[in-house]
């Protein structure tokens, strides 16, 4: 028996998380170790390890988070400017083995900051 991750027991709402959005798809959550200043996580609640787990059947389910992703960057109000990362694997730097997508961006959607969004802070 697959253990039960971290994302599973939020989503079962065995530990308690601010919801910033949800549908029978996903929820979406603050980062607990931001690595910028807006930095959430896009979760299915399907739990499939890590994205090269998907399988064809997860097709639509991966464009839903890649829409949802957009619409809380848009909520957020930094839908101008903001990175959208998937880490597959320990090499990559997954940590919880639940796919997620992490939504980054700077508090200022017009900023010019690279600092922020180094690929050495993801």
């Amino acid at each position: 028996m697959a253990e039960t991750t971290l994302f599973t027991r939020i989503i079962n709402r065995e530990i308690p998380a601010e919801i910033i959005y949800e549908d029978d798809l996903c929820i979406v959550i603050n980062d607990i170790s931001p690595q910028a200043p807006v930095h959430m996580l896009v979760i299915p609640r399907k739990p499939i390890a890590k994205l090269a787990d998907a399988g064809e059947d997860d097709k639509s389910l991966l464009g839903h988070l890649m829409w949802v992703a957009g619409e809380v960057a848009r909520q957020a109000g930094v839908a101008e400017s903001f990175r959208l990362v998937v880490n597959n694997g320990l090499g990559a730097g997954q940590t919880v083995f639940h796919l997620h997508l992490h939504v980054l961006a700077d508090s200022q959607a017009d900023s010019k900051s690279s600092e922020t969004f180094s690929e050495s802070n993801i």
